[in-house]
Formats: structure tokens, sequence, C-alpha cells
């Protein structure tokens, strides 16, 4: 594997990559002049057909790293049906629209055919996309699968594979399905591959699947970008307690607050915290895997658009989401992998721009926040005081609970005396015999009492096994029972011994 020489930023602009004149064209039209440190590195490299590992800290403009050289190498040649030309792997919907996105606006001087497989989506409506032949297939692995055992895609035409946030796949569990489309695809493919973190399982995959690639590495992995300004923030640990903590965060930076995403851990958490905003009246939406893709992507137009100030996420935002720029990052709760931190507050200070990070931690994150110091290297602020000081606190509000509650249930005893009669005293103890007497004529009547009631139960129980008498029609008197009473007997009722007035 080599490695990229460095490259001088200063005197590199997009013309010297090796780029053809119409992507230069839609380059300088969307604004753009000088490469990013990823894109000077990786993009001479890929234009050239070679593999390409690139490694670079989210919000570095990876994308267009591969999008652009695409690009050029997709001037020659058409795409037959079913049989893409090139395909791009992506974890989530977000980012396979977002590359979508990317692809529209640098290839707009090109009759490029793109195809866009992702879940939420009519399986007809891509099945037709396919059938007119893709120049670029955009995809998340599990619906490629899908297409692929459907008979409706052949990926033995694929010149170019993309696989993108390689790490975020490994966090997913997509690394068996990548392997699978690995294998179905030509050996003579160009493969560019790109992560922001490399642990033991990627390194593995590119050792399987690339062919000689030249590592370009424009930042240490697992770092953090140095325009972002991180601290923690100490809460307790109740769920209300860490809402009040948020919303004072939010008001304390609302002079500075353009807008902000705020990460939690579950998705559960993001629809409860989302519900808890609304009521105080704050500007906010929601973002999580269980929304269909037109409510997803509805939601991240709104908040790209400057319609809505908060999003409130789970995971699914944290990758590769071109929201250029948001000033703040709140995580609600400290992510549980370090490596999904780097990639939350890289919402932030993207492009060059200064932003701020704020963590609300509990004295249960405190293995959590080590591990992200640990992988990021660096020690990150607390703000006001740390866990140790809110521990104190804590303690105290537990024992002012403590003695509410016990206050509270003073006065419900109180309001018991005076709502109820007194509960009669525990019987003490005899003191002489005529109380022994007392006590044993009484357990005498009881015992009385249930062997009466036990006869009865008994007798009950014979008269149920007796066989049923015949049926007696109207009128009927048994000749057996001479006494038996017809009509009312001496139970008349009172109203028909009134006299009647002559």
């Amino acid at each position: 594997m080599s490695s990229a020489d460095p490259v001088d930023q200063e005197a590199i602009s997009f013309s010297d990559l090796g780029l053809s004149e119409k992507v230069l064209s839609a380059v300088t039209d969307a604004g753009y002049t000088t490469p990013t440190p990823i894109q000077a590195g990786a993009i001479p490299h890929a234009v050239q057909g070679k593999d390409v590992l690139g490694i670079a800290q989210t919000g570095t403009g990876k994308t267009a790293a591969f999008v652009l050289p695409m690009i050029t190498r997709l001037e020659k040649g058409r795409a037959r049906a079913r049989m893409p030309r090139t395909l791009i792997l992506e974890p989530t919907r977000e980012l396979a629209a977002q590359v979508e996105e990317n692809f529209i606006k640098y290839g707009k001087n090109h009759k490029l055919n793109i195809a866009l497989l992702i879940g939420g989506v009519s399986f007809d409506e891509q099945d037709k996309k396919l059938e007119r032949g893709a120049d670029v297939l955009i995809a998340t692995p599990g619906r490629l699968l899908d297409h692929r055992e459907r008979g409706k895609l052949l990926l033995t035409g694929v010149e170019i594979l993309v696989i993108d946030e390689a790490d975020r796949m490994l966090d997913m569990g997509f690394i068996p399905d990548i392997e699978r489309i690995c294998e179905m695809i030509p050996f003579t493919r160009q493969t560019l591959f790109f992560s922001a973190t490399m642990p033991p399982e990627i390194t593995k995959l590119t050792e399987k699947f690339l062919q000689a690639p030249v590592r370009v590495e424009v930042a240490k992995a697992a770092t953090t970008a140095a325009t972002v300004s991180q601290r923690l923030v100490k809460s307790a640990s109740k769920p209300w307690d860490k809402r009040e903590t948020l919303r004072r965060l939010i008001r304390d930076e609302d002079a500075g607050l353009k807008n902000a995403i705020i990460f939690c851990n579950r998705k559960v958490e993001v629809s409860e915290l989302f519900r808890s905003l609304i009521k105080y009246d704050f500007n906010a939406g929601a973002l999580h895997g269980d929304m269909d893709q037109r409510a997803r992507m509805t939601m991240l137009a709104n908040f790209r658009d400057g319609k809505l100030k908060l999003l409130v996420a789970s995971d699914v935002a944290a990758r590769g989401l071109d929201i250029p720029d948001v000033s703040h990052v709140f995580n609600y709760d400290v992510p549980i992998h370090a490596e999904d931190y780097v990639h939350r507050i890289g919402r932030t200070g993207r492009a060059g721009r200064s932003g701020k990070a704020f963590t609300i931690a509990t004295r249960a994150d405190t293995k959590y926040v080590d591990a992200i110091e640990k992988l990021t290297g660096q020690k990150i602020e607390w703000l006001d005081g740390d866990l140790s000081t809110q521990v104190e606190s804590e303690d105290k509000d537990d024992s002012r609970g403590r003695g509410r509650t016990r206050d509270r249930g003073r006065d419900r005893d109180r309001g018991r005396k005076h709502d109820k009669p007194a509960a009669a005293p525990a019987e003490e103890a005899p003191s002489n015999v005529s109380d022994i007497a007392e006590r044993r004529s009484r357990k005498e009547a009881i015992a009385a009492s249930n062997s009466e009631r036990k006869e009865r139960n008994e007798q009950r129980g014979e008269e149920a096994r007796r066989p049923p008498r015949p049926e007696r029609g109207r009128g009927y008197r048994d000749e057996d029972e001479p006494n038996t009473v017809v009509g009312f007997g001496d139970d008349v009722p009172a109203f028909m011994r009134i006299a009647i007035k002559a």
C-alpha cells in the first residue's frame, strides 16, 4: 500500500487534478476554487484508475473526492440495461440521496443516468431506472441485494466501486453484505474506499478487496476538527434533569445559535425529547430510522432551508449529511461508541467554519467520556465544573427528595386522622383470669359460627347433587307435598290487603 505525496494546498487548484473541462466548469459554477486536502490527495489517483484508500475526518469533502473523478471517467462509454457502470454503496438513505445530489450538481454538463436504490421507495420505479441503464448506481446494501435476488440487476459490468463511510457500515452490521457484493463485481474493477476511522475489521476488508491502493490520509484517524469548540456539561441522571440542562444550554447560546442538531442514542429518546422541546415552544423537528423516507427527506429539507432551528436525531444523521452551516451540536446522550462522537460533532465546524459542540454527561457516562478522550487523544473541558461536583449536588437533591417524601407521608397520615376514624388499638395481652375467659368464649362463638356455616354449605351441596325434579306445568301441585303453598301463602303484599270500596 502506497501513500500519496503531501500536497501544497496554497499552490494547487482543481485544474491541476486531471479533471475534464466539463467537470471543471461545473465545479467553478458551484463556487469552488481550491480543493480540500482529501480532494487534492485522492482525485489525481482516482482519475488514473488506481485504487484509493481515503482516510479523513468527517466534513472534509470526501464525497466530491470520488464524485468528480468518476464523472470524468464516465465521459466515455454508455450503460446497458440492468448493468450499471459504477456502484456507490452508502450506509443510510440520507447519504445515498446526498451523493445523488452531488452527481446532479457536478454532472450537469453530462447526460448521466443515475439510479438510486434505497428503502422506503417503490421497487417498480427503481426497476424502470435500471431497465434504462444506469451510468451511476447509488445504493444501500440491503436494497441492492433485494434487486439482485429478484433478478433485476447484474453487477458484471461495474467498472468503479465506491465504498463510502466504511466504519459506519461496520457499526450497522453491513460488512457481510459488502463482502457478498464485492464478490459479485469483476476483479478488474477500480475500488475507492473512504472512511473516517480504521478499526481492525475495516483494515482486513481493505486488504481483501483493494489492489495496491494509494493511501490518502489527511488527518490522524479519529481526530476532531480544530474549528469545533468542545465542552462537557454535567447533569443529574433523571430525564427531566437532562432536558432542563439542554434547555438551559440552548437559551444560553441563543445569541450565536443559528441552528443545531441534538443527538440521542435511541429512537424513543428522540421522540420524547422532540415532544418536550415542542412543549416548551422551541422550533424543533425529529429524525430517526423508523420514519418513512418521505418524512425524513422533508424534515432534512426543512432544517437545511432554515425552517427548523433544532433537529433532534439519532445517529442516522451523524454521518456525512451535507448541511454545511450548522452552528451547534448537542449530545443529549454521550455516544456509546467513541467513534460516533467524532462523527456527531463533525456536523458542525465544516468547510472551515467555526462551531460548538456540547455533550451532556451524567455519572453513568464516565466510562464513555473516558473512551472518547482516549480515542481522540485530547481532554474535553467541562463547562461549569466536572462530575465530582455533580455527585455532591445529586446527593443533596436526593436527601431533599427523601425529606419531601417523608413530609408528604406525614401530611397524608394527618389527613387520614381527620378524614377517617382512628384504627382500633392493638389488643393487649390478657392481664387476669376474666380476660382469658372472655377471649376463650369469643373463640368458641367463632368456632360454632364456622361449624354452622360448614353445615349449611354441605346441605346446599347435597341439594345440588339431587336428581332434578320433573317439569311442572302451570298450576301443578305435588301430591306428595300436601302442605305445598300455592300463590303468596302468608306473604301477601300489603297493597293486596287494601279493602275495596263499594
